[in-house]
């Protein structure tokens, strides 16, 4: 196992790439050191330090001591890691609209927030607000709520111990961490989450996790769509994306592409 100090260093180069990266990613202003160690409350000597190693591995570049920008070693990563699952998620996204005739999302989950991974080409419209990176909460989202699905009542208690409920939601939204718990005890009974209108006015979203071959949840599937055409045949629904899901979860590469990060 890493040692602590050694664990600490790559959470901070970590934390400084994906800063450069979404500053990039959004057209912003890029940063130099000392503006880095700002924005991460860092030490410049240790900023300065980590940014020259990543710089060295490629995943940072600096033309001439001027700000930082990803690498070509971020894009090669960034290249191994869509294989399996994440990129046969299209195709499948795609037959779950030819099929039920609704939206449909894969999703993942950082911490009490859930990132859209990919979205089906009737969902992701030009100009909407629904597109890859964006952010919705775990607790009022049929996505989220699949992603939390191992977690014991506890763990979801202390997870959502510092969220502020108070208008988050649609209609249906819970309002405390114990109500997210009660909604998570129905939806384990019947098999599926399904949430009815708790993120959007109007919007049912039922949803799955997709599990990797030794069970581990990767991300959730759910397809959208109103009430009278989710609820009346939910049973089905449920059925097709445990289907996709299991298809998707079979592809999972996640040694194959850990071992190519730590041939950096």
């Amino acid at each position: 196992m890493d040692s602590p100090s050694e664990a600490s260093s790559m959470a901070q180069g970590l934390r400084i790439v994906r800063l450069v990266a979404d500053r990039e990613k959004w057209g912003r202003r890029l940063l130099g050191v000392s503006q880095l160690a700002s924005d991460l409350d860092m030490e410049q000597s240790r900023v300065s330090r980590l940014t020259q190693e990543l710089c060295d591995l490629g995943l940072l570049e600096r033309v001439e001591r001027g700000p930082f920008r990803t690498g070509p070693r971020f894009f090669d990563l960034a290249a191994s890691l869509n294989t399996g699952w994440v990129r046969e998620s299209r195709t499948e996204l795609e037959a779950l609209v030819a099929t039920l005739n609704l939206r449909s999302r894969v999703s993942v989950r950082d911490a009490f927030r859930v990132i859209l991974l990919r979205a089906s080409s009737n969902d992701a419209l030009p100009g909407g607000f629904v597109k890859p990176g964006m952010v919705t909460p775990t607790w009022c989202t049929g996505s989220g709520r699949a992603l939390l699905w191992d977690l014991e009542q506890a763990a979801i208690q202390d997870l959502l111990k510092d969220v502020n409920f108070i208008g988050v939601g649609g209609p249906g939204a819970a309002h405390s961490a114990q109500e997210v718990c009660e909604l998570m005890d129905r939806d384990r009974v019947r098999g599926f989450t399904l949430a009815a209108e708790e993120f959007e006015h109007g919007v049912y979203e039922l949803a799955l996790p997709i599990r990797n071959r030794e069970g581990t949840i990767l991300a959730s599937l759910s397809v959208l769509g109103n009430r009278s055409e989710i609820e009346p045949r939910a049973g089905k629904i449920a059925k097709v994306l445990t289907e996709s899901a299991d298809r998707l979860g079979s592809r999972d590469h996640r040694r194959e592409t850990v071992r190519e990060a730590q041939a950096l």
